[in-house]
């Protein structure tokens, strides 16, 4: 029996923001200034990490998809084509995957997937030293291998997974996603610590990294080791740009090939396109919210966090920053997804109830604290919003913009002393298509990690393990459902969007995305 994703429809899925591209010109045929077919394109980071042990951005995921392979990998969208058939996967380096039972997959590899660097061709003994060593080097994407026992080597190219218990995520968030990556066991087990940071040791994909110039560049080139499909550019530059309103400038100006916009400017681009330029939108599984540290002062207090929640209006984030491009959240797990919530338990303001707050924690007076944000267009202006919200009920906030290197090491404890200040964050987190990949940071053992908040609920932490082996949909929905409920009843979370990722690319190239619009799947991309 071969697993299939049932479909994820959000009226049910792109009624929302509609499904397809609006194309300023036709598209002429592509033309390049050389005999090689170069694209650029805009991520919104540099890369920070592409061992699938510490992926910290999306530009990770991008070019982790590019230079390594995975067993199977999402579905792409291609150009403004449609995603009516949701969400799917699809072999990758495997030319075979099989659920044998609810606790085995059996898998066999296309043979001549070559590594770089002379580190010869991989096979069974590569995954299952990738899939293993999530849980040895005890990272925090272990939660994605959580139940795995072992994988058996059959022989060279085929092997067996095998689990302690059901793992509903496995082929919805895992295999297809960034810990599916398969790494070189030879390659990596030469490194001091056995893990790697943005240098790999070894790749097997369509690309390798030719060159990585921080914060400027980085460039992509073919890896004729790859066996599989040839993909149609010679050459992938990926030029870090946090904001997307300079992106968009940049973009303009014909320095980039495909950008995303921010989306505050999705209703100037839908009424004119610059020219040669085609614009498509996807409904975000992303998640932005406001987070407060319950470990730091006022916010230990719940009745504080309450007032917050009670003063934060939403719906004016949503008109400032993103023009009312955007949806509310209803929490951090989004429609047409398991575990969605109709609504929220506080959907509006109330002033006097913040008031009220406050004063029964002796903060009548208000008081001063902090919000760090990471320093692009909306979130910034999300920040101000709030800023002037918490100032009506006597809470003076001051605003710590930071670069995206900075703002994603505020929470860890690993990267220093940072998080013992941070007090109110503004963040926004990716997401797979499984509501395991949401509710996974926010568990008690990820305190220090990527639970911010330092929220720790072990009721919560239970219904994650048990949600994770739950087969009947009814009842795995419930859980999520009240886990988000207690995390809006902490005090800690004010759920914002999912907001949306749209994107400018010229009419020469046809983008291959992940259904959503969270990843580019350069391997798949074509010219028009």
């Amino acid at each position: 029996m071969t697993i299939r994703i049932a479909p994820i429809t959000r009226r049910q899925f792109l009624a929302a923001v509609g499904s397809t591209g609006v194309a300023a010109v036709s598209h002429p045929s592509l033309t390049w200034g050389s005999s090689e077919k170069v694209l650029r394109v805009r991520s919104n980071s540099d890369i920070q990490g592409i061992d699938p042990l510490n992926p910290a951005a999306g530009a990770d995921q991008d070019v982790m998809m590019a230079v390594f392979n995975k067993l199977v990998a999402y579905k792409p969208i291609l150009g403004s084509g449609s995603a009516s058939g949701g969400w799917d996967w699809q072999l990758e380096a495997a030319t075979s995957v099989e659920q044998v039972d609810p606790t085995h997959v059996r898998f066999t590899l296309m043979p001549g997937i070559m590594w770089t660097n002379g580190f010869g061709e991989m096979t069974t003994d590569d995954v299952k030293f990738s899939f293993e060593r999530h849980a040895k080097q005890e990272s925090w994407t272990a939660v994605d291998w959580d139940p795995l026992k072992e994988v058996k080597i059959v022989d060279k190219y085929t092997g067996i997974l095998e689990f302690n218990k059901p793992f509903a995520p496995l082929f919805n968030s895992t295999l297809p996603y960034g810990s599916g990556t398969i790494v070189c066991k030879a390659a990596v087990e030469q490194l001091p610590d056995q893990k790697f940071s943005v240098e790999p040791p070894a790749t097997s994909g369509p690309y390798k990294i030719e060159s990585w110039k921080p914060k400027q560049k980085l460039v992509l080139t073919r890896h004729d080791g790859w066996p599989g499909p040839r993909p149609t550019f010679d050459r992938i530059e990926i030029i870090p740009i946090d904001d997307p309103k300079t992106a968009e400038i940049a973009f303009e100006a014909g320095q980039l090939d495909m950008t995303g916009i921010a989306a505050s400017s999705l209703t100037r681009y839908q009424q004119q396109l610059p020219d040669q330029t085609s614009m498509r939108v996807y409904p975000s599984l992303y998640y932005e919210w406001l987070g407060m540290n319950v470990d730091h002062a006022p916010f230990d207090d719940q009745r504080v966090r309450k007032a917050v929640q009670h003063a934060v209006d939403v719906n004016a984030i949503l008109d400032v920053a993103y023009f009312g491009a955007a949806d509310r959240a209803t929490g951090i797990i989004a429609p047409g997804l398991p575990g969605h919530r109709d609504s929220n338990k506080i959907s509006q303001i109330n002033l006097d109830k913040a008031r009220s707050l406050l004063a029964e924690a002796g903060l009548a007076d208000g008081f001063k604290t902090t919000l760090d944000v990471h320093n692009i267009t909306d979130h910034m202006s999300a920040a101000q919003v709030i800023q002037a919200n918490l100032a009506q009920v006597g809470i003076e906030v001051q605003i710590n913009s930071h670069d995206s290197g900075t703002f994603w090491t505020l929470g860890l404890e690993s990267e220093g002393d940072a998080w013992k200040g941070v007090q109110m964050v503004y963040n926004r987190y990716s997401m797979a298509p499984d509501p395991y990949w949401a509710t996974a940071w926010f568990t008690p053992a990820q305190i220090g990690e990527w639970n911010w908040e330092r929220w720790n609920s072990p009721r919560y932490g239970e219904l994650h393990e048990a949600a994770v082996m739950e087969t009947n949909a009814e009842k795995r929905h419930n859980m999520y459902v009240e886990m988000q409920d207690l995390m809006e009843d902490s005090g800690a979370y004010v759920f914002v969007t999912h907001n949306i990722n749209g994107f400018l690319y010229k009419n020469s190239i046809v983008p291959a995305m992940r259904p959503d619009g969270g990843n580019m799947m350069f391997r798949y991309f074509e010219s028009s």
